[in-house]
């Protein structure tokens, strides 16, 4: 069964502002997590922030591009995306 992965409104928002590389580069990130669910230890700065959520960037760099998400639930297999944008402006204590 494959994950269910789903982005907040905000995530949803800020992406569309990205850049269209890393846009890409985050659909390839999604695709992977939705085969192979949210634990992605081959991306880079790949890191758990807490007991379900997670991080990588997407570009290093400046600006440095990252992806924050959560596991929503494990038995259904859900992760929601909470954030994707500049690494200046996430705030991982909010995030998770």
């Amino acid at each position: 069964m494959a994950w269910d992965v789903r982005l907040t409104t905000k995530a949803r928002k800020n992406l569309q502002r990205l850049p269209a590389k890393i846009k890409k580069i985050f659909q390839a990130l999604l695709a992977e997590m939705k085969i192979y669910g949210p634990n992605r230890k081959d991306w880079p700065n790949y890191g758990k922030l807490s007991e379900n959520c997670y991080h990588c960037h997407l570009k290093k760099g400046n600006p440095t591009y990252v992806a924050v998400w959560k596991i929503v639930s494990k038995k259904d297999e859900i992760i929601e995306v909470t954030y994707v944008g500049t690494h200046e402006k996430a705030h991982y204590d909010q995030l998770c």
